[in-house]
């Protein structure tokens, strides 16, 4: 039997399953903070993060996205002290090494999807993170770049206290925002 032709632009010939690319994806938070008197931004990051996306570029409304698994333990920022205390005091990863999202829904997918042309899309699902489960919607830009390759970056912005995250005292830190702006910045190819 002869493989179906693919349509003028390549695209509608069913639904591939992208996997993010690790090397060329991040997940990162952002928090701000008033440092020794000055304000900072502190990022931290790791390319530790895996998932899955099924998508038929020619009917992308019947888009799936797969569980997201970020490593809690990888995640750094630029100071050691710091690193320590994210991953033994807040987000406790002896105890909870990964930090999961489990999509639900998709809301905002186009009928047709263009290669090089950005989507706008929300997806809805529970974050969990140190055991505690919250139901967030994650704005998300994604691109498909090829019939293989997808780009994304989606945005988040919680409230540390509603996972009971707790930011420990430190003497040269004067206050931190109570919320935090998690981004999974990625890569997806099809295998």
């Amino acid at each position: 039997a002869e493989e179906p032709a693919e349509n003028a632009e390549g695209q509608g010939t069913g639904t591939a399953v992208y996997e993010i690319d690790p090397a060329r994806s991040q997940a990162r938070f952002t928090i701000n903070e008033v440092l020794r008197g000055t304000p900072t931004s502190v990022v931290g990051a790791t390319n530790n993060l895996g998932g899955q996306i099924a998508l038929d570029l020619g009917d992308p409304g019947s888009a799936q996205v797969g569980t997201i698994l970020i490593n809690a333990r990888d995640i750094t920022t630029d100071n050691d002290f710091r690193n320590n205390a994210i991953a033994n005091k807040i987000l406790l990863t002896n105890d909870h090494e990964f930090i999961t999202f489990e999509p639900t829904s998709i809301a905002g997918l186009p009928d047709s999807a263009v290669i090089g042309e950005t989507y706008n899309v929300q997806i809805t699902g529970d974050l969990t993170i140190t055991g505690q489960t919250r139901e967030v919607t994650f704005d998300t830009q994604v691109t498909p770049l090829s019939e293989t390759e997808l780009a994304g970056l989606a945005a988040l912005d919680i409230l540390y206290a509603d996972f009971g995250l707790i930011i420990p005292f430190a003497r040269s830190v004067e206050s931190v925002e109570d919320n935090v702006l998690l981004e999974l910045d990625f890569i997806a190819v099809t295998q």
